[in-house]
């Protein structure tokens, strides 16, 4: 019986997604650009997802520009926002343990001659508010963090840092990758306090290929992909409307059901780290906030043989993020973990698909391992 811990990677598709996307493939199959009546239904369907989209992040439909993914997001959302902001000063502040599409992007800032200031995390990740106040200068026009650590979990005060922005009186924009914690932790968009939030559809059980990004109303960026007037002229191309309206629906039942299963992967998380802490004595556990992602290590085994160990019992977890293709976590070792603790790390992603059976199959298999590989 397979048994996927993986979903911070990526979730499977929830069944109400899965029937949008076949309806727009098969039935409303038009362009939404095309004003005959197969397109002006696309045209409706297309609105009614957006709508959903808005309402899972408590922002207006017109605030919401679907893209192909929450790297696009966070692409479109740095570079469009340091180049709006340039006139007004070239400093930029982030952290050392965002995600690859806001690490990348900001290197090819500084390659523009942008400066960029990447703050230290606490022990678990989060970026503490105090330290981006300090950071702030009168040139400062962007600030990019995240909201939940792909790798640990941890949670930053983003709200904290919107009115740190503020108080300080600095014109800076402020964009949060909430790709790991849309519909996984209350918020909103005005909660937030951010200007751009990038989000991505394959984290939320819709499918690989849509994110979106949302722009507060009266910013503007210039448009990511050139072309027609797709998105109110905000992101050139003919909608890719089978993803879309998988993603409308994932956003409408997440949404649904936020609280309950917040609360249940919570409890489970809890559980995962009272039964192997009794069990393992060595483990180490960064504790963080955020109800679905868990980073544990058992210090002197080697992340990929437990993975192996695991993955010939079909359980299935990763080391880091999925996008480091199997490379070093640059998060855990930016919150001060020694090379042996990094080395024996995993990165375990729970969901509302989540099943007991799967905690227990992940635990058993750990202990086991524990007891089976220390003395090879």
């Amino acid at each position: 019986m397979e048994h996927y811990l993986d979903n911070s990677a990526t979730t499977r598709v929830c069944p109400e997604a899965a029937e949008a996307a076949l309806r727009a493939m098969t039935e409303v199959y038009g362009n939404p650009s095309s004003t005959h009546t197969l397109g002006r239904e696309a045209k409706k369907l297309l609105d009614q997802s957006r709508k959903q989209a808005a309402d899972a992040l408590g922002c207006q439909p017109k605030e919401i520009v679907f893209t192909s993914c929450g790297s696009e997001s966070d692409n479109w959302a740095i570079l469009g926002g340091a180049e709006a902001m340039k006139r007004k000063g070239k400093h930029i502040v982030s952290s050392l343990v965002e995600h690859d599409a806001v690490r990348k992007s900001l290197d090819e800032l500084e390659a523009l001659g942008f400066e960029v200031t990447r703050l230290k995390p606490d022990g678990t990740g989060a970026i503490p508010v105090e330290t981006v106040r300090e950071a702030l200068r009168p040139d400062t026009v962007l600030v990019t963090l995240m909201l939940v650590n792909n790798e640990t979990g941890a949670v930053t005060d983003i709200a904290g840092v919107s009115r740190a922005i503020r108080d300080a009186g600095c014109p800076a924009l402020l964009h949060c990758d909430a790709v790991q914690a849309f519909l996984k932790l209350p918020l909103t968009a005005k909660s937030l306090g951010a200007d751009m939030i990038s989000v991505s559809g394959h984290k939320i059980h819709a499918p690989k290929g849509i994110g979106a990004l949302y722009i507060r109303n009266g910013l503007r960026l210039k448009p990511f992909i050139a072309g027609g007037g797709q998105e109110e002229g905000r992101r050139a191309g003919t909608e890719a409307m089978p993803q879309i309206a998988a993603f409308g629906a994932a956003c409408a039942i997440g949404k649904a059901h936020l609280a309950e299963n917040a609360a249940r992967m919570a409890s489970f998380k809890a559980q995962i780290v009272e039964r192997l802490s009794e069990a393992i004595p060595e483990l180490r556990v960064v504790q963080t906030a955020s109800p679905h992602i868990l980073s544990i290590s058992l210090p002197g085994y080697r992340s990929e043989v437990l993975m192996n160990f695991l993955e010939a019992r079909e359980v299935y977890v990763s080391k880091s993020s999925a996008c480091k293709k199997g490379g070093r976590s640059h998060v855990l070792e930016a919150i001060g973990l020694d090379a042996k603790t990094i080395d024996g790390a995993i990165r375990i992603g729970l969901s509302r698909y989540t099943t007991q059976e799967d905690v227990d199959a992940l635990c058993q298999g750990l202990i086991d391992a524990h007891a089976s590989l220390r003395h090879r």
